[in-house]
């Protein structure tokens, strides 16, 4: 596998994973720094003209000028907004590890960096059966990519945000940082919940994206931490 990347995961669903995920894409492309995107499942496509339209990956596209290669960007595309083993089921269509893999070297020999985004948060199940379990965590190894955790700035998002860098920690996966998004610096909660994260988890706060940040403007966020 010869590109490097990043992998965003998240403290819970809707937290703003596919949010930041399109403007650092877009970032990247400002750097003319040839990347793409990659999402090995992805739950809750519109169906358009009898097909299945991703909609994590049009709006890091529509957001960050990418060509819109959904067929290459998502390994599994499913119409039910439930968890990707269920929806596979419910579906019929089985999830095969084989092919998420293939799928991300086809990229990974097209493009100098990948912006891999996971499903939900770090516990997210993408198979499981009677013979095989996969869950999000079984992706970032396979993908070999250091972790962004993006979580809420609001209340609860301390228990979130330790208990999802513990996990990963247990997991032996590197996290490359953590990402508050709608902060508000004035909010002395929000304030308190960034200082409290970062002494009991160890890891840097590397961006805090305001809750009213327009998607015209360009994210405050160090490319050297998403490259190194």
């Amino acid at each position: 596998m010869n590109s490097k990347g990043i992998f965003i995961t998240g403290t819970d669903t809707d937290v703003g994973k596919t949010y930041i995920s399109a403007m650092i894409m877009k970032r990247l492309l400002k750097s003319n720094i040839n990347a793409t995107y990659f999402k090995a499942a992805l739950s809750g496509a519109d169906e358009i003209d009898n097909k299945l339209i991703p909609g994590d990956a049009k709006y890091v596209c529509d957001i960050s000028g990418i060509d819109s290669n959904y067929d290459e960007m998502v390994s599994y595309t499913f119409k039910k907004a439930v968890s990707p083993h269920l929806a596979s089921v419910i579906e019929d269509k089985e999830i095969k590890l084989e092919k998420i893999k293939y799928d991300f070297e086809n990229l990974s020999n097209k493009y100098e960096f990948i912006l891999a985004e996971g499903s939900g948060g770090i516990v997210c199940p993408i198979k499981i059966d009677d013979n095989e379990c996969i869950l999000l965590e079984d992706i970032i190894k396979l993908l070999g990519f250091e972790v962004l955790v993006v979580a809420r700035s609001s209340v609860g998002t301390i228990n979130h945000t330790v208990l999802t860098v513990k996990y990963l920690e247990e997991k032996n996966i590197k996290i490359r940082g953590i990402i508050l998004n709608e902060y508000d610096k004035n909010n002395i909660v929000h304030a308190d919940n960034a200082k409290v994260i970062e002494k009991l988890t160890n890891v840097n706060i590397v961006a805090f994206i305001p809750k009213y940040q327009n998607e015209s403007d360009d994210i405050n966020i160090d490319l050297d931490k998403i490259l190194e």
